[in-house]
């Protein structure tokens, strides 16, 4: 695994040079976006819209709204019924502050002056759309996982990063989390000696959506804003409120929606951060019930990078058991013995003996490593940054593509493009409904 000091050379060098990416080194906007965000003071107020308020969006509002000297200055839904709620919500953790405006459209908010950063929780089809044009506008970004609904879209946010010099957070937060901070470093370090595979495990009981009909967009939704790049189809429940992530249109099924975290720590055990593989090949099903969800509840994945090394990803949503105390974590397997991660504990076995270990409760930093990193515009010392979010969704992204497709795929990690095989390049992508459309130049 490349150290951390690497890591942020790595980082800090992309940053410079993505000023210049596709223009030949001439003077552009992204140039002028850097004179456009000046370092910010300690007491100087952040002001964040949160885009999506519901579930995961609920915890970025009190996030946000706890820090020091950020404030929530804007909630963007297209479901109006939820407003008040998130009104509330802003109000309990920073009552002294001012409620927040609502908006149902997330273009209202680009060229506000009043927004300093956007914090994205909408669903995974609008990820990278509306975190490009925060980019385009000159906002910082906080993006939840996965960054993206497919490669191409994860490859153009890095670009829009790097060419508007744009702070891009991504919301794999165990990135932030001290006993897997702690942990990655003891397998770079060889605790376990050669680190030649991880095992991402997701297995966390998903039910029956069961079957609804077709009806009416209920009051207060802005149906077509929602459904924004994916296909015009009617209204319908199980296509709605979270079940959305059951559906390829506009989720990427348990692999993409828990399980990229569980990647994430995979990929960095691997010392893989900044790294493809060059095949993939997955299988699985929809099993024990039929409702309207389409994406696998059981899931097999394998991928082999260039030097042999090996991940391995199982998500089980049916009753099952936990593996070495381990179902939602990984599993790290080395010369001399094994690491399993769970949550914000770790364990080894080194030499068939016990080994370090640590049950760390310490909190999730993510939002403040954020805030810190929109003031000192250090991106280098962003801590999920968003290439390492674009790998790990990429991850899942070549995942789901071998499950749908039944095959084993090759890919070229530099072009990240598929070798040979036409009919899975056309996936990298998805047929964009205007006017929602991701730009091939950014």
């Amino acid at each position: 695994m490349a150290s951390s000091v690497n890591r942020r050379t790595f980082l800090k060098r992309t940053a410079t040079l993505g000023t210049m990416a596709l223009t030949g080194g001439l003077l552009t906007r992204s140039a002028s976006a850097a004179s456009a965000a000046p370092r910010r003071g300690a007491n100087e107020e952040i002001r964040v819209a949160v885009v999506g308020i519901r579930g995961q969006g609920r915890a970025h509002i009190r996030s946000h709204a706890r820090a020091e000297t950020v404030r929530v200055a804007a909630l963007c839904d297209i479901d109006e019924r939820l407003y008040a709620n998130g009104i509330q919500n802003a109000a309990e953790h920073d009552p002294n502050a001012p409620a927040p405006r609502t908006v149902y459209d997330v273009r209202r908010l680009l060229d506000a002056d009043d927004i300093d950063c956007l914090s994205i929780v909408s669903p995974n089809h609008w990820h990278a759309l509306s975190a490009i044009w925060a980019c385009q506008a000159g906002k910082d970004v906080f993006v939840e996982k996965p960054c993206s609904h497919n490669i191409f879209e994860g490859r153009k946010l890095v670009e829009a990063a790097a060419k508007y010099n744009r702070v891009v957070q991504h919301g794999t937060q165990n990135r932030s989390q001290p006993t897997v901070m702690e942990a990655m470093k003891l397998l770079q370090d060889g605790v376990i000696g050669e680190v030649y595979m991880a095992r991402a495990l997701c297995f966390k009981r998903r039910d029956s959506i069961g079957i609804e009909q077709d009806g009416p967009v209920p009051e207060g939704v802005h149906y077509d804003l929602w459904l924004g790049p994916a296909p015009q189809r009617p209204f319908n429940p199980n296509r709605f409120h979270y079940d959305w992530h059951w559906h390829w249109d506009y989720g990427n099924g348990d692999i993409g929606n828990q399980g990229v975290h569980q990647m994430d720590i995979a990929q960095w055990g691997l010392g893989k951060d900044f790294v493809l593989p060059v095949k993939t090949s997955s299988m699985g099903g929809r099993f024990t019930y039929e409702d309207q969800g389409i994406t696998p509840n059981t899931q097999i994945a394998t991928f082999q990078y260039d030097d042999g090394k090996m991940l391995v990803f199982e998500v089980r949503g049916r009753a099952t058991h936990d593996e070495w105390g381990v179902g939602v974590g990984n599993l790290f397997y080395g010369s001399k013995g094994y690491m399993a991660i769970r949550g914000r504990s770790y364990e080894t076995v080194v030499d068939g003996e016990p080994g370090p270990s640590s049950t760390g409760n310490q909190p999730h930093t993510i939002f403040t490593n954020f805030h810190d990193v929109v003031r000192s515009r250090k991106v280098e010392d962003l801590e999920s940054p968003i290439l390492e979010g674009h790998n790990s969704s990429a991850l899942c992204h070549l995942a789901n593509l071998a499950y749908r497709l039944d095959r084993t795929l090759r890919f070229d990690p530099t072009a990240e493009r598929f070798v040979n095989d036409n009919e899975a390049n056309t996936m990298l992508t998805r047929d964009y409904r205007a006017p929602y459309v991701v730009p091939a130049q950014v």
